[in-house]
């Protein structure tokens, strides 16, 4: 049976449990957020809090406070850093919501939809120069070119999806070169500040970063694998929204490598012409489970976890230290 799968019962949640351990820091973290997101200019707090307030799973900034509580680093700082990578994603959806046409985020309207897409894309850059202002509060050059080099990577990602959507021809290197920029790249900014700031070492620092650059790939893939098997009301969006937008995802790719001819002019119709019926997305979800590409996601995305694994023996051994390993697996289980 799939790892990445409809179960029967709902795993052990370990985000729950790193908010509850981290929750006064979490509420600092909340509290910065609502401060720099005020703006005189009415409609840039009332878009951003259109997307924040909806909520989100907050992984981003959890693993920050996260990895600084580990080394028993200053909280202070984290919660700066914290706010500061959140402002980096949320304005990455922002602009992702635009370039994508998305219809839906987080279970309501899309803010493309509902503020139109000049609104969205300037808010998105407001929030990115806000996450540059906390950056340098906190006055480490370290932190500096850490979360910026992040940015300017993530950004690099998501050229390179243009480049691979509606390519039959895109391998699974380039999409996992998509996925690494794209997400993983930010997982392994926000692990990696939380030791810096704390004086460990550059090998301890090094590992942070590998777990969440390793578990970001993994909880990447199980995104993609979900758009073709989860339930609308679980994942927070529409689901089959990589499809209609042509996105070449690692469902698609298993699938391709063992399609014949048909198959494969069903795929180009749908992926490259982007000539879509009312039942393309369910004869997609037939093909894929087909050809065992749900399994094959899964043991990819296995792949990373145990390498997210390997990489955080090097940190300390406490309570967090286990949550963040038990995240590696809520990651490619979790059914929302």
């Amino acid at each position: 049976m799939s790892d990445i799968a409809v179960q029967s019962e709902t795993p052990v949640n370990p985000l729950e449990e790193l908010g509850n351990i981290l929750d006064s820091d979490m509420r600092a973290v909340n509290t910065l957020i609502l401060k720099y997101m005020d703006s005189p200019v009415k409609l840039i707090p009332q878009l951003a809090s259109y997307l924040i307030a909806a909520g989100g799973k907050r992984i981003r900034p959890l693993l920050t406070l996260a990895s600084t509580a580990i080394y028993e680093g200053d909280m202070t700082r984290a919660h700066r850093l914290a706010a500061s990578v959140e402002f980096i994603h949320t304005a990455t959806l922002l602009h992702d919501d635009v370039v994508d046409g998305s219809e839906e985020r987080r279970g309501q309207d899309a803010a493309n939809l509902v503020f139109g897409n000049q609104a969205s894309v300037l808010v998105g850059d407001f929030l990115f120069s806000r996450a540059f202002q906390l950056m340098t509060e906190d006055g480490s050059l370290d932190v500096l070119r850490i979360l910026s080099n992040a940015s300017a990577i993530i950004a690099e990602g998501e050229v390179m999806q243009l480049t691979t959507a509606n390519n039959l021809s895109t391998t699974m290197d380039e999409y996992l070169q998509v996925i690494e920029a794209k997400t993983a790249a930010l997982f392994a900014a926000a692990c990696e500040v939380g030791p810096i700031i704390a004086g460990a070492d550059t090998a301890q620092a090094k590992a942070m970063a590998d777990y969440g650059l390793n578990m970001g790939i993994a909880f990447q893939i199980a995104d993609d694998t979900l758009d073709y098997m989860a339930q609308r009301e679980k994942l927070g969006k529409t689901i089959g929204d990589d499809f209609r937008e042509g996105k070449i995802t690692a469902p698609v790719l298993f699938a391709l490598a063992k399609a014949d001819d048909q198959e494969r002019k069903f795929w180009h119709r749908t992926l490259v012409d982007l000539n879509q019926n009312d039942d393309d997305l369910q004869e997609a979800c037939t093909t894929i489970k087909k050809h065992n590409a749900i399994e094959s996601c899964s043991n990819l995305a296995m792949t990373y976890k145990c390498k997210a694994i390997e990489a955080l023996r090097l940190a300390p051994e406490t309570k967090l230290r286990n949550l963040l390993e038990e995240l590696t697996d809520y990651t490619i289980t979790r059914k929302f």
